[in-house]
């Protein structure tokens, strides 16, 4: 059987722009199609040179171009193209992950009501317009919901706008800071969501499925350390599979995916080890934000993009080499995540600075996430760090060692403009 010529992509933003690559080593083309009328600015947006053509999305003319384009497939880049994703594929009589399920793989207190249907671990939850009902629910479930506790967009990313809430007044500014503006698509909240709070440590598990079947193509333990008062990603460590608590992850990820309906395609999911077990934070159909091709390929020998080119387009190659599997690690990875408490516009980047990180033992790779004219603001999330560090090495204490040196000249990259660097 040929290898189909066309394949299409809704939303390629951050980790979506490697998909063009990977699909194109097999010789496919790829369309982007933009499920909203503009295009947002908050995440790293689709690159469209690397795509061949460009889709609007307007209802039903958009099935009639693809249609006439013929594609073997349609998956979303990013949690915004997860609906459209689902809608056009199963129109289109392609592989799909279908729309029956399609809002508990993007919505996330259907993902949580879905799992509460299916038996499966995770947080109490609630969501309303109005933060006065968000307390009263809280006081009504307690004390299951003491403090503290979650507030969040029902749909976002990039730890947007989550909220560690200890009193009553914490989660009403919480709520109005959510309902004050959109998600970082460009979609207005209208809800916030309210959850108890999962105790334990927090890891990242990647899969990549094809006709249910899945492979778990990295599983990462997040570290976390406070700025300004609030919890912030620092670094992600690669964990070998047979290190606790690993298995205990795999088994509890391939059924929040049978749950959810992910039957093909990648997916990631963040997930507490609870004292109770595991409990999933959130699960997104579409790869890891922080997934670097190069780095991936050394320390596992895959990547998430390449994965899912294959389970697309060679379906019985992938069922034979991953179907049911969970990765080999080869070599320690981290990903490190500076923070910085400067504020201003910035006038320029360093190039030497960021030949000092590169030449750091273990660096693979620098991505610097800020460009002259940008607002660089303290770091409370994963949208507000300055710089993405991708390390691995075979002695996980020259990682350790690294991710401090980039903390340390992290803040030597960017020049502001004289006047507004600020603490």
């Amino acid at each position: 059987m040929p290898t189909p010529a066309t394949g299409v992509v809704v939303d390629a933003y951050t980790t979506g722009n490697l998909l063009p690559a990977a699909f194109a080593a097999h010789g496919v083309r790829l369309v982007h199609v933009q499920a909203a009328p503009t295009v947002s600015t908050a995440l790293p947006p689709p690159d469209l040179t690397r795509f061949t053509e460009n889709i609007v999305h307007d209802g039903e003319t958009t099935l009639a171009r693809l249609r006439a384009l013929g594609p073997a497939f349609v998956i979303a880049g990013q949690d915004s193209g997860v609906a459209l994703a689902d809608r056009l594929s199963e129109a289109l009589g392609l592989p799909t992950n279908g729309t029956a399920l399609s809002p508990a793989r993007w919505d996330k207190y259907a993902t949580g009501e879905r799992l509460g249907a299916c038996g499966l671990r995770r947080a109490l939850q609630f969501r309303s317009g109005d933060p006065a009902d968000l307390v009263r629910w809280r006081k009504e479930n307690a004390p299951e919901t003491d403090f503290p506790v979650v507030v969040k967009p029902l749909s976002s990313a990039g730890t947007d706008r989550v909220r560690l809430c200890h009193s009553d007044e914490e989660i009403e500014a919480a709520a109005r800071a959510v309902l004050s503006g959109p998600d970082v698509y460009g979609k207005p909240n209208t809800e916030v969501l309210i959850q108890s709070y999962l105790a334990g440590t927090e890891y990242i598990v990647d899969t990549v499925s094809r006709d249910g079947a899945h492979l778990v193509c990295g599983v990462w333990r997040y570290h976390k350390r406070l700025v300004a008062g609030r919890p912030v990603y620092d670094r992600d460590v690669l964990l070998d599979p047979a290190e606790e608590p690993v298995p205990a992850l795999v088994a509890y990820i391939r059924r929040v995916l049978d749950a959810v309906g992910v039957r093909h395609g990648s997916a990631h999911a963040e997930v507490i080890v609870t004292p109770h077990g595991p409990a999933l934070v959130e699960i997104g159909q579409r790869m890891n934000g922080n997934m670097h091709p190069g780095m991936h390929q050394r320390a596992l020998g895959h990547d998430q993009a390449a994965l899912t080119a294959l389970a697309y387009l060679r379906p019985e190659e992938f069922r034979a080499r991953h179907a049911g599997r969970v990765y080999t690690r080869h070599r320690p990875a981290m990903v490190c995540n500076a923070a910085t408490e400067r504020s201003g516009t910035v006038t320029g980047i360093d190039p030497a600075a960021v030949a000092r990180i590169e030449a750091l033992p273990g660096v693979h790779a620098v991505a610097v996430k800020l460009a002259t004219g940008d607002r660089m603001r303290p770091t409370t999330d994963l949208l507000s760090s300055p710089l993405r560090v991708f390390l691995t090495h075979d002695d996980p204490r020259v990682l350790d060692a690294g991710a401090d040196a980039v903390r340390a000249l992290a803040d030597t990259v960017y020049a502001l403009a004289p006047g507004e660097d600020r603490p």
